[in-house]
């Protein structure tokens, strides 16, 4: 009989399909990135209430700079807006604030909000919020890679030593577990080059859901799936049943 998983420690979303949520009504796009900012506060609160240890949510990807510069402008300007909104309100409930990404492409006061944000919740014990911000997959990596050569062409570390671990310990995701579950709304079924190493046993619970409709019932639905999942990490499901016995 399949062993159930446990709840998941660490839940990733990919929060996809704002822009179609706001067509499908005559709306323009800004209206859609705004009404996901309710979604996004509601599932911080139910993964908080479900002791969920860790959230990260893929906000703006690298490749999202090719988007146009009106919207990228709106968007930049919307997560302004919503650090100034949120911010005390997740300090006051715990929640401890971090951000991955190449902060170098975002403006000065939009990177120093995000900083204050950090520093001001660095303290909190409780759920850890990641906002994946001008962050890509393969860019992660490759900041792992100029590390770690960094190292060898210094002499603190020689080539043939350099492993898993080290190239984990140099992500963006460095010092946290891996995502457990994954959930990607909008009913494409890709992971967009987002976190391409933590993914390497992540369950992937996709939705056809538009971002903007996501409810509650519908991470009943994410974390169900879970549930029903047998997580074996290479091994056989006799191997697990031999180290529960």
């Amino acid at each position: 009989m399949k062993q159930p998983a446990d709840s998941p420690q660490h839940v990733a979303i990919i929060m996809d399909g704002n822009g179609r949520w706001a067509r499908s009504r005559g709306l323009p796009r800004p209206a859609g990135h705004r009404a996901s900012l309710k979604v996004v506060r509601k599932v911080v609160e139910e993964c908080a209430r479900r002791n969920v240890e860790y959230l990260t949510l893929f906000a703006f990807s690298s490749e999202n700079w090719r988007r146009p510069p009106d919207e990228v402008g709106m968007l930049m300007t919307l997560f302004l807006d919503a650090l100034e909104r949120e911010v005390a309100d997740l300090h006051r409930n715990g929640v401890r604030l971090r951000f991955m990404g190449n902060r170098e492409l975002l403006g000065a006061s939009l990177a120093q909000r995000m900083a204050d944000a950090e520093s001001l919740t660095v303290g909190n014990k409780g759920l850890v919020l990641m906002v994946a911000l001008a962050y890509g997959g393969r860019w992660d990596i490759t900041q792992a890679c100029r590390s770690i050569a960094v190292e060898v062409a210094a002499g603190t570390l020689a080539a043939g030593d350099i492993g898993e671990a080290h190239v984990a310990a140099r992500l963006a995701l460095a010092g946290m577990p891996e995502p457990d579950l994954l959930i990607r709304t909008g009913g494409e079924r890709r992971i967009s080059n987002f976190l391409l190493w933590n993914l390497a046993y992540t369950e992937m619970y996709f939705s056809d859901v538009l971002w903007p409709e996501f409810s509650t019932q519908h991470l009943d639905a994410a974390f169900d799936f879970f549930a029903q999942r047998e997580r074996r990490f290479g091994k056989t499901s006799a191997q697990l049943a031999k180290a529960d016995a």
